[in-house]
């Protein structure tokens, strides 16, 4: 029996199972859904970063319009002079984004639980409350936020379980299966193209919906790259479920047994090794809760603020040594006053020092769950698609760092600028805003 034989007799057998046919309308609907709820987050989001753009625009304004008319005192509050680099740089609003790429309609992945965008000052730190956002992950089913991958992840096993449950076994029971073996020269390459048929099927509907979250969010134009690498994962995915599959059948004899043979197989696969790797994680390394975090962010930084002026004195010195040389360095009136705008840097040392510790607990935690990969296939996708879609732990880390660089420029361009006394104008303050708003190559 041909191949072609055999996926039209499998073609008029799905045609003639409605079971199998709305299990297959449902996926579909659900993976549209998913996609949807993708680009949704996709405009939202992008929407909101031209918002917040134009209001950059509007708030930095009137302080143009002071330079204009050789004003650098602000009326209301008259001890703030935006002539100063301090108040010059904490009034240009700089802030970083995390521009979402347009394959995220087809994984949501971390972009729910982390900010995408971040005022950045020169008191900012990458962990402030606002780089976190109310929902995480395991919330997201109970919000109804499903996104395409977790259709991928989960219901394409179980889709592919009910096309190909009765795959030779039906036949066995009806007493078929002598006659099938006449017909063909080997029982197993008949099984096999049977589950190939569905292979195909399900591989051109991958297609068709990857195809339409294209559509959705202009992947092709944007980033044709993450439509091919989200088609290969996806369909590794599959092959992996077929191989799995076919095992079973090929060894089977009932409906029954087969039928729950697979359903084990995708409870364990799919449910119980993710669940009890993330417990093992979880004990080998507890949530961290940043009280260093907290501690540094607070109490060391009142006694920082508390402590003489000759010991920050030689703190900064140590920091930025080119102070050394700068014209307010030995006077001690206008040392005073640079040393108090200066004792913002010193307070982001210690926050860095908070930081390097919970960074470590991140990355000792994703190795972890790195070496869980070989017995936990459905992880290790998950992780797959969420760095093809830019929305993994490591793209929230790497705008982390990048923010963190753009406080390290704020403060250094503070510290510097304060000891030499520069005086800001308005192209001063332009200037400001063109080099601060750049982000520094890792």
């Amino acid at each position: 029996m041909k191949s072609l034989n055999i996926f039209l007799y499998e073609w008029k057998h799905l045609s003639r199972s409605p079971f199998k046919l709305v299990a297959l309308l449902l996926f579909i609907a659900a993976a549209i859904y998913g996609l949807h709820n993708g680009a949704s987050l996709y405009q939202e989001q992008t929407a909101e970063i031209e918002r917040i753009k134009e209001e950059i625009e509007k708030d930095r304004q009137p302080y143009l319009d002071l330079y204009d008319q050789g004003k650098t005192v602000l009326e209301a509050r008259p001890w703030i002079d935006i002539s100063t680099p301090f108040w010059a740089i904490w009034f240009n609003h700089i802030y970083h984004f995390k521009t979402p790429s347009p394959a995220l309609v087809y994984s949501i992945g971390q972009a729910e639980q982390y900010g995408f965008y971040k005022r950045v000052t020169f008191r900012a730190s990458p962990y402030d409350a606002d780089m976190t956002k109310e929902i995480t992950n395991p919330e997201r089913l109970q919000t109804g936020t499903l996104d395409f991958t977790f259709t991928l992840l989960f219901l394409l096993p179980l889709l592919l379980l009910i096309l190909v449950y009765n795959l030779q076994s039906a036949e066995a029971e009806q007493g078929f299966l002598p006659l099938v073996e006449v017909q063909t020269a080997a029982k197993n390459s008949w099984l096999l193209s049977r589950m190939g048929f569905y292979v195909v099927l399900l591989t051109g509907i991958l297609l068709f919906l990857l195809s339409y979250g294209a559509i959705l969010t202009n992947v092709f134009s944007a980033v044709p790259v993450a439509f091919g690498q989200m088609f290969l994962i996806g369909l590794s995915y599959l092959l992996l479920w077929s191989i799995l599959y076919f095992l079973i059948l090929v060894n089977g004899k009932t409906i029954i047994s087969n039928t729950l043979k697979m359903v084990g197989v995708w409870l364990v696969f799919a449910f119980l090794i993710p669940a009890l790797s993330h417990q093992w994680v979880s004990i080998q390394k507890p949530a961290n809760l940043m009280t260093d975090f907290i501690d540094a962010t607070r109490d060391q930084r009142q006694e920082l603020y508390e402590q003489p002026d000759s010991i920050s004195q030689r703190q900064l010195n140590e920091l930025f040594p080119e102070i050394l040389d700068s014209p307010a360095f030995g006077d001690s009136a206008r040392t005073a006053t640079a040393l108090q705008e200066s004792n913002v840097a010193l307070g982001n040392e210690l926050t860095k020092k908070s930081i390097a510790k919970i960074k470590a607990d991140h990355q000792s935690k994703n190795k972890l769950i790195q070496n869980t990969y070989p017995i936990n296939p459905v992880m290790f996708f998950q992780n797959q698609f969420n760095h093809t879609t830019q929305t993994h732990f490591d793209d929230y880390r790497a705008y982390r760092s990048d923010i963190q660089s753009m406080i390290d420029h704020q403060v250094q361009l503070l510290v510097v600028d304060s000891w030499n006394e520069v005086k800001v104008d308005k192209d001063k303050y332009q200037e400001y805003f063109n080099d601060l708003t750049k982000v520094a190559p890792h």
